[in-house]
C-alpha cells in the first residue's frame, strides 16, 4: 500500500509539478543546444527516493522530443563533415594542382635561367661566360697579332725608307758621276778634234 500510495503521489507531483513546468519551459527542447537540452529534462523531471537511492521521471514526449533532437543534430553534423569532407578533398585536389603549377613553374625558371645563361652559336651550345672567355681571349690574341703586325710594319717601313734614302744617294751618285764621265768624254772628244786640227 506505501508503494501504491508513492507512486499515485509521484505521478501527481509529475503531473501536477512536470506539466506546470512544461508549460512554462515548452520551448527549451525546440530550441537551444543539446546540452540545454538535457538541462531542460533534468530540470523539469520529478525526482523520488525508495530505498536509499534516488530517482528521476522522465515525461516519455520529451525523450521522444530529445531523441529527435540528437538525430536532427546528428544528421546535421553528418552533412557537415561530409561537406567538410568534401571541402577537405577539394582542397586536397587544389593543393595538389597547385603543386603541380608550382613544379612546372620551377621547371620552366630552370629552363629561362638555362636559356638566359646559354645561346647556340655556329649550331654549338655556349655558356655565356664560356662565350665572354673565348671572345675575350680573342680579343687578346688579335691585339697582339696587332702589335706585332704593327711592330713588322714599322721596322719594314724604316728599311724601306733607309733603302730609298740609300736609292737616292747612289742614284745621285750614278748621276754625278754620268755628269763626270760625260765632261771628260767630251773634253777628250775636243782634244781629239783640236789634235787632228792640229796636224
Amino acid at each position: 500500500m506505501l508503494k501504491v500510495l508513492t507512486l499515485s503521489s509521484l505521478l501527481f507531483l509529475f503531473i501536477g509539478n512536470g506539466g506546470l513546468a512544461m508549460a512554462q519551459d515548452e520551448g527549451s527542447l525546440n530550441s537551444g543546444t543539446i546540452d540545454s537540452q538535457f538541462e531542460y529534462i533534468y530540470n523539469v523531471s520529478n525526482s523520488y527516493k525508495e530505498n536509499n537511492q534516488e530517482y528521476k521521471i522522465v515525461k516519455r514526449t520529451n525523450l521522444d522530443k530529445l531523441m529527435s533532437n540528437m538525430l536532427d543534430s546528428m544528421s546535421s553534423m553528418r552533412q557537415e563533415v561530409l561537406g567538410l569532407k568534401t571541402q577537405i578533398s577539394n582542397q586536397k585536389d587544389s593543393i595538389a594542382s597547385m603543386n603541380t603549377v608550382l613544379v612546372q613553374a620551377e621547371v620552366e625558371k630552370e629552363e629561362a635561367i638555362a636559356n638566359k645563361d646559354n645561346f647556340t652559336f655556329l649550331g654549338i651550345g655556349i655558356h655565356k661566360s664560356a662565350y665572354s672567355s673565348i671572345m675575350w681571349l680573342l680579343v687578346a690574341i688579335l691585339g697582339i697579332a696587332l702589335a706585332f703586325f704593327s711592330m713588322q710594319y714599322m721596322r719594314s717601313f724604316k728599311k724601306i725608307k733607309k733603302a730609298q734614302n740609300d736609292l737616292a744617294d747612289v742614284q745621285e751618285e750614278f748621276d754625278t758621276h754620268r755628269k763626270n764621265t760625260l765632261d771628260r768624254e767630251r773634253k777628250l772628244k775636243r782634244e781629239l778634234v783640236d789634235a787632228q786640227m792640229g796636224k
